[in-house]
């Protein structure tokens, strides 16, 4: 895939959750459920052979479409793994390792931005959607911990 060294785009970190990982996974496995927990995940729409498109958006006015395909899916071994393309071309990955009586929920993600907004205007916005993206995640993080607790 070709691209600008500024359209790639590496992310990851770590969340603690008060739940244990089977629990934590059935959540993850469920992206339709992802609207109801997840306020930047706008819409998430069912389409052929288990992919699905996906709106995000956060604090940015600029709205990102994908297609997500699950890719691995290992309860047993705590990893999931979805593919995108569309507005972003790559994957993200999730892995799960029980603490206690909780999990420690890491995720990691490559992607190229393919399109959009954040295409158009280049390396100087690169700080600015970065930051958009560490803003859905924190937002993420909040409402999986509310989703598990009820």
């Amino acid at each position: 895939m070709s691209h600008t060294w500024w359209s790639r785009c590496q992310f990851g970190g770590a969340w603690r959750v008060a739940a244990p990982a089977a629990r934590v996974f059935a959540a993850l496995n469920e992206p339709a459920d992802y609207p109801r927990w997840w306020p930047e995940v706008r819409e998430l729409v069912s389409g052929d052979g288990g992919s699905a498109v996906a709106r995000f958006r956060s604090f940015l006015p600029h709205e990102l479409r994908v297609c997500v395909r699950a890719g691995v899916r290992d309860e047993a071994g705590g990893r999931l793994e979805v593919l995108l393309s569309g507005d972003l071309e790559g994957w993200l990955r999730w892995s799960l390792f029980p603490v206690g009586r909780g999990t420690l929920l890491v995720h990691a993600q490559d992607c190229v931005v393919t399109g959009g907004l954040p295409l158009r205007l280049g390396p100087l916005a690169r700080p600015a959607f970065r930051a958009n993206h560490a803003s859905m995640m924190r937002s993420g993080e909040r409402g999986l911990r509310a989703w598990l607790r009820e």
